[in-house]
């Protein structure tokens, strides 16, 4: 499975952007799919997941203000409103496999000033 990700940038504080993610290869055995970020010096964070079923899950930090959706087994999006300085991060998609195995795609970066 390959992951090209999308859509990062800079924006100021209170804008909005929205991250795509597209998979290639074994799609069919894609079960969740979701976002990770890592900001500067720190760990990689997870920031929404979208299972097969459409349940979703955020962390705390974004709830109300991200949010991720899918619109087949290859595509995920994650719409980011309200952004926030503490937002900045560079942004990771990934594909958890019904196997267990998970795929990584490159990240992208998104910076949002003050």
């Amino acid at each position: 499975v390959q992951l090209q990700a999308s859509g990062g940038g800079l924006v100021q504080a209170g804008e909005s952007l929205r991250l795509s993610c597209t998979a290639s290869g074994s799609i069919a055995n894609i079960n969740n799919m979701g976002w990770y970020r890592q900001p500067p010096g720190k760990q990689r964070d997870l920031v929404a997941v979208i299972t097969s079923g459409g349940n979703t899950r955020y962390a705390d930090s974004v709830k109300g203000r991200f949010t991720i959706s899918r619109d087949n087994a290859k595509n995920t999006y994650l719409q980011m409103n309200s952004l926030k300085p503490e937002d900045t991060a560079v942004y990771y998609c990934y594909a958890l496999l019904n196997a267990g195995m998970t795929y990584w795609g490159k990240g992208t970066q998104v910076t949002v000033s003050s």
